[in-house]
């Protein structure tokens, strides 16, 4: 089976590639970078906004380019205020080669009030970075590992994400 990702991140790519692997035999998956056609720091609805425009890219660019996959996957994460209180989710969403799409999130953790003007202007990865002396963390563990104490990593929130998207995929008689 193979799966499309719409990204070369490392750690996004790689939580695609466990969700996948505990409902499906021989997968292969494959990183393409493609637009998410919102900001650099993704807010509230364009989180999931990203993700959609990132599996539509991705899907343009399999056609223009005579790419076969069975699925087509994207990972954005952002920070929302939407439950009133600022946390970074994940949000995904997961398209089979037969046109049924789902939608997942992960976790989401809380954000401090004293930095959203920062990461509004600069991404949530670049002051993490700033925070806790890293480079590129986001590419690797994440923040999320830092706050967590190596409980958590960007791997597992992308990973969980992907299994509740594909909840849609493995339970199909129920959606239809």
């Amino acid at each position: 089976m193979k799966v499309l990702v719409g990204t070369k991140n490392p750690g996004k790519i790689e939580g695609a590639k466990r969700a996948f692997e505990i409902y499906f035999n021989n997968i292969e998956i494959e990183g393409i970078a493609v637009n998410s056609d919102v900001g650099n720091q993704p807010i509230n609805e364009e989180i999931l906004k990203g993700a959609k425009n990132r599996v539509k890219n991705l899907k343009e660019y399999a056609i223009n380019n005579n790419v076969k996959a069975d699925y087509f996957v994207a990972s954005e994460s952002g920070i929302t205020n939407l439950l009133g209180e600022w946390i970074d989710i994940n949000c995904v969403v997961v398209e089979s080669k037969d046109g049924l799409q789902s939608v997942g999130t992960s976790q989401g953790f809380p954000i401090p009030d004293k930095y959203i003007d920062e990461i509004k202007k600069n991404e949530l990865g670049k002051v993490m970075d700033k925070i806790f002396d890293e480079k590129e963390s986001g590419k690797g563990k994440g923040g999320i590992s830092f706050l967590t104490k190596d409980e958590v990593s960007r791997i597992d929130l992308t990973r969980n994400a992907f299994v509740m998207a594909l909840t849609k995929h493995i339970n199909g008689d129920i959606w239809k």
